[in-house]
């Protein structure tokens, strides 16, 4: 049995050759690659050691949960991403990007604090299918003729809670 690691290179030198085992081991199931499985897991040690619990007191069985649940949080984050088919904006304009992104979020959390009518049919309205409005009062259950006038009660909603999420210009010339 070996003796129990005093210092963080110690443990480091200690726990190497379990960490990528275990990691190799994890990694096929997890979706991703054995490295950063053990990065994350280096990391998570460095945070512990630095402001956090101290030494673990049980090293190599701290390493094995600390792999399987990394493991884990890979699994959950794989099933959530989802790779992009095309390259919606060049490389050329990532400011350009950036603001749309922005515009884009800002939009869709001002839809999300909406009336729950309103959140419907402008979430129908922005698909990108690009429905018509007989297939968007088709799918909302109402009637073509009143979809304009709902709609523009909507938008009128989203128009007052926008300016919220906008920064105020800044004062251009002179101020008095």
């Amino acid at each position: 049995m070996t003796p129990h690691p005093r210092t963080p290179a110690e443990l480091v030198d200690a726990l190497t050759a379990l960490l990528a085992a275990e990691s190799a081991a994890e990694a096929a199931a997890a979706g991703v690659e054995a490295g950063d499985l053990e990065q994350a897991v280096w990391l998570r040690l460095l945070e512990r050691l630095d402001g956090g619990p101290g030494m673990p007191h049980r090293p190599a069985d701290w390493l094995r949960r600390a792999v399987r649940a990394e493991a884990r949080r890979a699994r959950r984050t794989v099933v959530r991403e989802l790779p992009y088919t095309q390259d919606p904006v060049s490389d050329a304009e990532p400011e350009r990007a950036a603001l749309v992104a922005e515009r884009r979020r800002a939009l869709r959390t001002a839809i999300a604090r909406t009336p729950v009518h309103c959140r419907r049919l402008l979430t129908a309205m922005l698909s990108p299918s690009d429905p018509t409005y007989r297939e968007i009062a088709g799918e909302l259950g109402i009637s073509q003729g009143s979809l304009g006038p709902m709609r523009s009660r909507c938008l009128g909603c989203l128009r007052r809670m926008l300016p919220a999420e906008v920064a105020v210009p800044e004062h251009r010339g002179k101020e008095r």
